[in-house]
Order: C-alpha cells, then sequence, then structure tokens
C-alpha cells in the first residue's frame, strides 16, 4: 500500500529564521505558538517554487533571488479579514466630528483626505466613502478622496474590482445596498460597489515600515487591527509617523484593541475609545 508523501515540517530553529525575516519586511511579531500556522500557510510556496523541505524555502527566501518570494510569504503571512461597517462608533465620530468639518472644506473648495492603512480587501475604504456620501451628498462634487492600501498585492487587486459576496455584504445598511452596489452579472450571484464608490477610493500597495509616497496629509487614518500584530517597539516607530501624516486636529483611528501608550508623546490627545487627536489646533471632543 503506498503512503501518501510526508509533509514538509518546519523547526524551531527555521521557524525562527522565518519570523525574524517577517519582522524585519512588515513588523509582524510572529511567536513560536504560531508555528503550526506558519507551517499550513507557507506549505502551499514550497509546492509552488517546487522545494521540498523549510530548510530549501529559507535559504532561498533570505537570498538575493528572494525579494519576490517575500512579497508573497509576507502575503501568506498577513491574516486579511474585514467587514463592512466594522466597530460603528467610529463612523458616529466620523458624522459628529468630521462632517461639519468636510461641509467648511467643500464650501471653500479644499481636499478633503482620508487613508485607510491596512484596508484588505476594501470593505473599510468602502463603508467610509458610503457613510460621508449618505450623510452629505455635496461631498460627491468635492475633492474628497479615500486612500485605501495593504502589504499585500492580492487583497488590494480584489479591493480594486469591489466584487463582494452575499454574505460579505451583509454588514451594509440596506438603504445604503440598495443605493451603492448593484448585482455583478457572475454565475455566482457577487455583487459589485457602484463606481460612484470607485472614483472616490484608490488603492496602493504599502508597507507601513517602508517610506510612505503620499503627498497630502490627511483629515483622518483609520489603521484598524494592524498594529496589534506589531510589536511595542514597531508600534512607537508608527505612532509620530502617523501624526505627521495628519493635519492639526485630525483623527487617528485604531481597532478596539489597540492603543496609543502615552499619546501626547507622540503629539495626539485621547478623542474617545481607540481614537486620537493630532494635537494643534481646538479639540473635536467625540466622547
Amino acid at each position: 500500500m503506498r503512503h501518501p508523501p510526508a509533509q514538509p515540517m518546519l523547526d524551531d530553529q527555521v521557524f525562527d529564521a522565518i519570523a525574524a525575516l517577517a519582522h524585519r519586511e512588515s513588523g509582524i511579531k510572529l511567536l513560536r505558538g504560531k508555528k503550526l500556522m506558519v507551517q499550513s500557510r507557507l506549505r502551499h510556496r514550497l509546492r509552488a517554487l517546487k522545494l521540498d523541505d523549510f530548510t530549501d524555502y529559507t535559504t532561498h527566501v533570505l537570498s538575493a533571488d528572494g525579494a519576490q518570494e517575500r512579497r508573497f510569504m509576507i502575503s501568506a503571512l498577513t491574516t486579511n479579514v474585514s467587514h463592512f461597517f466594522r466597530e460603528a462608533q467610529h463612523f458616529d465620530v466620523l458624522s459628529d466630528a468630521l462632517l461639519p468639518l468636510f461641509r467648511q472644506k467643500t464650501a471653500r473648495g479644499e481636499r478633503i483626505r482620508i487613508w485607510s492603512a491596512g484596508c484588505s480587501t476594501g470593505q473599510e475604504p468602502y463603508s467610509i466613502v458610503m457613510h460621508l456620501l449618505s450623510n452629505e451628498p455635496s461631498l460627491e462634487h468635492a475633492d474628497f478622496r479615500v486612500l485605501g492600501t495593504d502589504i499585500d498585492p492580492d487583497v488590494i487587486t480584489s479591493a480594486r474590482a469591489g466584487v463582494y459576496s452575499k454574505a460579505q455584504l451583509a454588514g451594509i445598511p440596506l438603504e445604503h445596498r440598495e443605493r451603492y452596489v448593484s448585482p455583478h452579472g457572475d454565475t455566482n450571484g457577487a455583487d459589485v460597489v457602484s463606481p460612484t464608490l470607485r472614483q472616490v477610493v484608490s488603492f496602493q500597495e504599502l508597507n507601513l515600515l517602508s517610506r510612505w509616497p503620499m503627498r497630502f496629509p490627511f483629515d483622518a487614518i483609520f489603521c484598524r487591527n494592524v498594529v496589534i500584530y506589531f510589536d511595542q517597539q514597531t508600534q512607537d516607530r508608527l505612532w509620530p509617523r502617523f501624526n505627521e501624516a495628519l493635519l492639526p486636529g485630525g483623527l487617528l483611528f485604531l481597532g478596539h484593541s489597540e492603543r496609543v501608550q502615552n499619546p501626547s508623546q507622540y503629539g495626539f490627545q485621547s478623542a474617545g475609545p481607540t481614537v486620537y487627536h493630532k494635537l494643534g489646533s481646538p479639540q473635536r471632543s467625540v466622547q
């Protein structure tokens, strides 16, 4: 009786090498308890490269010829889970704290910019635009743009397409679905977000630890459920960069389990649960 070939196994030494590389490339912190998860997610990369074991894989991914594979590796290790209108209280903040400002900026012909950092497959930036346009239709004709970025090129491709299953669309309020979502026309029953949303939102592959090429500061930055995967040192390097990327008085939104320790050290002040106001103008209270 023929037995199936043994699956390649990841030993502690090779895991440590992969974890160190992942941290250096993306800031992701992988503890030994994640070894089985890493092993499972990277086995398909061994098959794609026709490699027999993780030792050969590590040798390749650490080599000068492994730059492209390092991108695939980070993509495989990244958790890409997102939902429309996740953490609903943040959308209340958008209405209460930012819409009055946006109306003023629209009247003056000024630009409005929001960044969704770690946008995954696009639900967050599309939710932001749906919410704001529904509460202030004039933004559709304003200089209003939302940027979505993610380290994973595959999810960026998916986000640009804007095609979602019925299950993925479940979090969208009915009035928004009727206005901003339509059948895609394929055989799987998927729907696509409207051109109105896609002309406001742009997507770009971006590693948060690399150089940020964006030219203009933002009115708000959403970076939710991203920094939780980073160690404290990496987080502490990001806070001043986010501060610099915000306009005075701009808001930084984090995930429900994320916090800026000692926010004043980085030019922020708490503005409610997991929301931080950049110092430099009167605080917009959202509590």
